[in-house]
């Protein structure tokens, strides 16, 4: 079993000073906790797996593709792989389940 706490991810994610901690990398599937504070920017760029985001906390918009909605507690969200998506107009910090499938590319060093 691979379990994990809310609280204890937050530390270490706050610890690595980035916006995202994965916790999770197996052969088909990768899963990270994301967290954008109230007024922030959503810089990332298309990624090359499909992706699931779940709100844990906190409140914004989403754009994907050309569609775009409310997200809050709750939410649960699918990004084909390659589609442009962001958060946007972040009330309140949101904290976000990310899982990715297959798992996420590294990005390039």
């Amino acid at each position: 079993m691979d379990a994990h706490e809310l609280a204890e991810l937050l530390a270490r994610r706050a610890a690595l000073g980035r916006p995202y901690l994965e916790f999770i990398r197996v052969p088909h599937l990768s899963v990270g906790l994301y967290v954008l504070p109230a007024g922030g920017v959503d810089r990332q760029v298309p990624h090359a797996e499909d992706e699931v985001y779940h709100v844990l906390a906190g409140e914004g918009r989403i754009t994907v593709g050309d569609e775009t909605r409310d997200v809050g507690p709750g939410a649960t969200v699918h990004v084909g792989a390659r589609v442009l998506h962001r958060f946007h107009d972040i009330a309140s910090e949101m904290q976000l389940l990310v899982f990715f499938a297959p798992p996420e590319t590294p990005p390039a060093a």
